[in-house]
């Protein structure tokens, strides 16, 4: 295998792929050479203060590697930990506006206080340059700008240095109108260690010196306005709408339409918008002394109608003219909302309504935790009818958009990006509008937030306390299971040592596997428990000897695990059994607990079993999360789900296309006794049965006597 020298350099990041010889995502490296069977050579570049200086070298796949520009390499490299890096890339509109920007273009940053305005200064390069081929990390020194218009900084001072990963908006500099001065301020070196300044910004991306050139001062902010009001006399606004405003200070803010109508004391209609971030200045909801609307202070604004334009982020939007985009790009079949909600799809209707391209939910800007969720909720068979019972919850405009999103799911197969972008807007937070969530997160606040459900859980700890959960998250030590272990034995298990019990039996299980970040993985391979039999770990209920049959009174967490005694298995006892099982040398130093026995149990009782049924799997990989539905009974009725399976376009004009793929080899697969699959060859697996046990994130179990047809309502 002799390797092909390259003429120039490369530089690249890892992006999917498992860690080879040194290389793991995230990690930035250099071509070296060009190997035979599409594999590359490189130098990986480490992290500290010679983060530029390549240390290490390995081989990685092509196709496992994204191409880099040096300053895009250097910009990446100053981000850490490598995850964001990843994060950054899936926003390639962002980070290419984050490449192109100059000097004093307008950014909006994370900051301590929150999401702040501000003025590029100066593109930082950090660390030292020992060879010619070394990289510098670049960082970007921001002012701050506050509400005045002026420089937020009273005398010279170090200005804060931030990374691209912590630029969340990029203003465009044409938006500025250009009679706006700002101060100019003079600050000495920041006095940093191996930091140096570099004297002028990239040009390339001005877009505010290409208008100067061109435009008189009068003559852009006329044609701004021009093009405004040309595209509102047009649009229709609507409660759920995504719009930008200009500001006073000239930085496009961007919210979503709350509430429409004439205020008191105005004779045109106005736009109450809550904000994707606070701003100085802004409200609760209340204007003029009176209340719109409800929303987290600091972020409700209030403007005519004509100072508001459709949000130009997003590429399908329905409520004004849309950007740019490929001329295939399917059209959207229109969507007739009916009052009533629509009911699951049937087994017999789900594979011509869902299966294809362009199917499920449209995936766009960090979407795919919600799409996934989504989907595995309200795609498969667990019934969810009723969304919302109570009268007042169907006036809500979050819980319209919900409606909307289910519906359109249920009867047409395809939900568009934007009305997912609608509901995660007006789920009331920042992150989740734009970063990429945990579902365990967004399942908390789409139950008891926008559901207004109860917990779906209710765990015993330690037989005295009793608290809620809408999700379960399993806890144990890696050497208390097999190389291979089901779900049934992490359940059993973390139950056990966490001495946890459910004080009833769940509608709704979601059973988190034991893994953390995008990286982290207690187990390479879990096999999932098509049932879950939740009858030993049942508080208060009775359960049989796992010996005799008889009625349990005594269980044992140290023979869970005993070879001579089905390992793997809750071991309960009659007194009689507990005894001689535990005379043997090897268990006597075990410590049995006594079980809260019903008074009213019989000696000998035929115990029914409690089972659960597995109906859908969220999967992560390289921070993109997928899902395996059920969507009927048969064995076989199963479908893969991935709401960015595929892109059309480039960046910044393109779309994400969803795909639904039927999945019958899965059935085939966990159809087979537990026992052979622990023992199965998985390299001769299906893909998709590979990705299932290697990437299983969350795994969601529903009652079949108790579906969540009808949710118990908290009090709000």
């Amino acid at each position: 295998m002799e390797p092909r020298p390259l003429l120039k350099e490369k530089f690249f990041i890892v992006v999917r792929g498992k860690s080879r010889k040194g290389f793991s995502r995230g990690c930035i490296g250099r071509v070296e050479a060009e190997l035979q069977h599409g594999e590359l050579m490189g130098l990986m570049y480490c992290g500290g203060s010679n983060a530029g200086s390549p240390k290490s070298g390995g081989i990685v796949k092509r196709e496992d590697t994204y191409h880099l520009t040096r300053h895009q390499a250097q910009l990446l490299l100053f981000v850490s930990p490598a995850s964001k890096r990843l994060e950054l890339l899936c926003n390639p509109q962002l980070f290419s506006a984050i490449c192109e920007l100059s000097q004093d273009d307008l950014v909006v940053v994370k900051h301590k206080k929150g999401h702040l305005p501000g003025l590029v200064k100066n593109l930082m390069q950090i660390g030292r340059k020992e060879n010619k081929d070394d990289l510098q990390m670049l960082g970007f020194e921001v002012e701050f700008v506050d509400n005045d218009n002026k420089l937020s900084s009273k005398k010279p001072a170090p200005l804060p240095l931030f990374s691209a990963a912590d630029i969340v908006q990029v203003v465009p500099s044409h938006s500025v109108p250009f009679g706006l001065h700002w101060k100019e301020g003079q600050y000495g070196s920041l006095n940093r260690k191996a930091v140096t300044r570099i004297n002028s910004m990239p040009s390339i991306g001005s877009r505010a010196r290409q208008l100067r050139g061109g435009h008189t001062e009068h003559s852009v902010i006329q044609s701004l306005t021009e093009e405004r009001t040309s595209s509102n006399t047009h649009v229709p606004l609507e409660v759920g709408s995504l719009v930008e405003v200009m500001s006073n200070s000239g930085i496009t803010v961007y919210g979503v339409v709350q509430w429409l109508g004439i205020p008191e004391r105005k004779t045109e209609e106005w736009a109450g918008i809550e904000l994707d971030y606070e701003v100085k200045g802004c409200s609760d909801g209340t204007y003029g002394g009176q209340r719109y609307f409800t929303c987290s202070g600091s972020r409700a604004l209030f403007v005519p109608v004509t100072k508001c334009s459709p949000d130009g982020r997003f590429v399908c939007s329905s409520t004004g003219r849309e950007p740019s985009k490929p001329p295939d790009m399917p059209p959207v079949p229109p969507f007739e909302d009916l009052e009533e909600d629509a009911p699951p799809i049937p087994e017999s209707e789900a594979l011509s309504l869902l299966v294809g391209r362009m199917k499920g939910i449209q995936g766009h800007i960090n979407s795919c935790y919600l799409d996934a969720t989504l989907f595995s909720l309200f795609g498969s068979s667990l019934t969810l009818d009723n969304i919302c019972s109570k009268p007042e919850d169907k006036e809500q405009p979050i819980t319209c958009t919900l409606r909307k999103i289910v519906n359109r799911l249920r009867r047409q197969g395809f939900v568009p990006a934007e009305s997912v972008m609608n509901f995660r807007k007006q789920l009331g937070c920042d992150t989740f509008r734009t970063e990429e969530k945990d579902p365990e997160e967004f399942i908390t606040v789409l139950f008891q937030k926008v559901l207004h459900m109860e917990p779906l859980l209710k765990l015993r700890s330690r037989q005295e306390t009793c608290q809620g959960a809408y999700t379960f998250q399993i806890f144990l030590e890696k050497e208390q299971m097999g190389q291979m272990p089901t779900v049934q034995q992490l359940l059993d298990t973390s139950c056990l040592s966490g001495d946890l019990k459910f004080e009833e039996m769940p509608s709704c299980l979601m059973v988190q596997m034991p893994r953390f970040g995008n990286n982290y993985k207690m187990f390479s391979h879990i096999i999932p428990s098509t049932e879950l039999d939740i009858t030993d770990l049942l508080y208060n209920s009775p359960r049989e000897c796992f010996l005799c049959g008889s009625l349990a009174e005594y269980e044992c967490l140290q023979c869970l695990s005993d070879r001579q005694l089905q390992p793997g298995r809750i071991k309960q006892y009659c007194s009689t059994c507990n005894t001689q099982v535990h005379t043997h040398h090897s268990r006597q130093g075990h410590s049995p607990k006594a079980l809260s026995v019903p008074a009213d149990a019989a000696s000998d009782p035929p115990v029914p079993r409690h089972m659960m049924q597995l109906f859908a799997v969220l999967c992560i990989q390289t921070s993109h999360y997928v899902s395996f539905v059920k969507y009927g009974p048969d064995p076989h009725s199963w479908l893969f789900f991935d709401s960015m399976a595929d892109r059309c376009g480039d960046d910044q004009h393109g779309y994400n296309i969803p795909e639904i793929r039927a999945c019958p080899e899965l059935g085939d697969f966990l159809s087979q006794p537990e026992e052979e699959l622990t023992w199965a060859n998985m390299s001769q697996a299906p893909e998709l049965v590979r990705r299932l046990l290697c990437d299983s994130y969350m795994l969601l179990y529903q009652n079949p006597a108790m579906p969540l047809t009808q949710p118990n309502h908290q009090e709000s």
